[in-house]
C-alpha cells in the first residue's frame, strides 16, 4: 500500500472499495438504527413474515448491530449495481417462458461480493493498524441477521423505499449490499433522505398486492416469498395472480422511476446467462434432481431445490393458456413429491377440459395416499377457468 497517513481512513475505505468494483461506500455507526428494530418486531408480531422462521428466531440479534457483535462500532455499507441492460418485465407477456429475477439469472451475488468484502476488510484492517489503532472485522452478504437496508441508508447509499426496497438516486433499485462491520471508531457518513414523494409506482406495480401500506410489505403475498421462501403449496387464490414468475419477482423494483438514473452493472459474472433469459416452462418442468443441479450450478436459484422450483413452473404453465403444455403437466401428476403433483393438478385444472381433469383424477386417486394433493384434486374437478 502507498503512504497513506495523512489520507482520513474513510477515504481509504472508499478507494478500497472502488478497487474491488464496488459503486457506492457509505459508514455508519452501529446504533444509527434503533427505529428500524422496533418496527421489525412489530412486523414480526403481525406474521407478515410468514414461514421465515429465522426472522423471528434472530429478531433481537438483527434488531440490534450490538446484540449481534457487542463490540461493534461502525457499520461500513457497500453497493454493487446490478442494473439490467433492458426492462425485467418484458418477460412476462411470454407466457410459456418462465421469468426469472434479475439477480438470480447470473452466478450467485454471495460468491461474488464477499471475498470482495474480505479483501476490503483486510486492507482497512491492515491500515488501521499500521496507524496504531486495535481493530477487528466483520463480513456479512444478506445471510447473517443484520438489517441491511436501514443501515444502507443511513450510511448514505440511498433511502428505503415505499418498496420496502434501497432506492438510489445512481443506480435506482439495482443495488446489492454488503456489510463489513469494525471495531475501530469511523466518521459517519451523511444518511440520505426519503426522495418517494407521492408516486406510488411500485405499489401499483404489485402484481399480488402485497402491499398493505405504503413501507410495509405482507411477505405471505409477495411473489419472491412464494417463490422462494415458502416451503408449501402456494395459495390457491395467489396462483393466478403470479403469472410466469418462477424465482422472484422485479415488479416493484422495475416500475421505480428512479431506475431512469440507473447504469448498467459493470460486473461481469452478474451479467444474465442467456439460458436464464426466459427459458422454456417445457424444459424446466422437466428437470430431475440432478438435472436441476446441473441447470443452476453457480445460482442461487438452487437453493430453493428442484421440488420448490417445478411446483413454480408448474403455477406458470397452469397460468400460460397454453394447452401444448399438456403432456408435459400431465408427466408430472405421478411426481414422487407431492409438492409437485399438487401443483401439476392445478395446472391440469387450468390447462384441461373437465373430461381430461375427471378421468386423470379416476387414475390418480386411488393410489394417491397426501391429503393435500387429494384435496387439489377435488378442487380441480370442480374449479374450471
Amino acid at each position: 500500500m502507498t503512504e497513506t497517513a495523512g489520507t482520513p481512513l474513510e477515504e481509504i475505505i472508499a478507494g478500497l472499495a472502488r478497487t474491488e468494483g464496488f459503486d457506492t461506500v457509505g459508514i455508519t455507526r452501529a446504533d444509527a438504527i434503533p427505529q428500524a428494530g422496533a418496527r421489525l418486531k412489530d412486523w414480526v408480531a403481525g406474521g407478515a413474515h410468514g414461514d421465515m422462521g429465522w426472522m423471528a428466531e434472530t429478531l433481537e440479534r438483527r434488531a440490534d448491530p450490538a446484540v449481534l457483535w457487542p463490540a461493534i462500532r461502525s457499520v461500513i455499507m457497500l453497493g454493487l449495481n446490478y442494473g439490467p441492460a433492458d426492462d425485467p418485465r418484458a418477460v412476462l407477456a411470454q407466457r410459456s417462458a418462465g421469468a426469472i429475477s434479475v439477480y438470480a439469472r447470473a452466478e450467485d451475488y454471495h460468491d461474488i461480493i464477499k471475498p470482495k468484502l474480505k479483501r476490503v476488510a483486510r486492507a482497512l484492517l491492515a491500515e488501521a493498524q499500521r496507524r496504531g489503532l486495535d481493530g477487528d472485522v466483520k463480513v456479512f452478504v444478506d445471510t447473517a441477521p443484520l438489517m441491511e437496508k436501514p443501515l444502507a441508508a443511513a450510511a448514505g447509499l440511498g433511502w428505503q423505499g415505499r418498496h420496502t426496497n434501497l432506492v438510489s438516486r445512481d443506480f435506482g433499485s439495482w443495488l446489492f449490499l454488503g456489510a463489513i462491520a469494525t471495531t475501530v471508531e469511523l466518521k459517519p457518513s451523511a444518511p440520505e433522505q426519503d426522495h418517494c414523494g407521492s408516486c406510488r409506482a411500485c405499489l401499483d406495480a404489485c402484481p399480488t398486492a402485497a402491499f398493505p401500506a405504503p413501507y410495509v410489505i405482507d411477505a405471505r403475498r409477495c411473489v419472491s416469498y412464494l417463490t422462494i421462501e415458502h416451503k408449501g403449496p402456494i395459495p390457491r387464490e395467489l396462483r393466478p395472480l403470479m403469472g410466469n414468475r418462477i424465482y422472484g419477482c422485479d415488479d416493484c423494483l422495475a416500475a421505480c422511476p428512479w431506475n431512469k438514473f440507473a447504469e448498467l452493472g459493470r460486473e461481469v459474472k452478474l451479467a444474465a446467462r442467456a439460458e436464464n433469459d426466459a427459458p422454456p416452462l417445457a424444459e424446466l418442468v422437466a428437470l430431475d434432481d440432478a438435472a436441476f443441479r446441473a441447470r443452476f450450478p453457480k445460482s442461487p436459484i438452487k437453493r430453493v431445490g428442484r421440488d420448490r422450483f417445478v411446483r413454480n413452473v408448474l403455477v406458470a404453465m397452469g397460468n400460460s393458456g397454453d394447452a401444448a403444455l399438456l403432456p408435459q403437466v400431465e408427466a408430472r401428476l405421478g411426481d414422487a413429491s407431492a409438492l409437485v403433483r399438487g401443483a401439476a393438478v392445478w395446472a391440469l385444472g387450468q390447462l384441461a377440459d373437465p373430461d381430461t381433469v375427471f378421468r386423470r383424477a379416476r387414475e390418480a386417486l386411488p393410489q394417491e395416499d397426501d391429503a393435500v394433493v387429494r384435496a387439489e384434486w377435488a378442487a380441480a374437478s370442480v374449479e374450471q377457468p
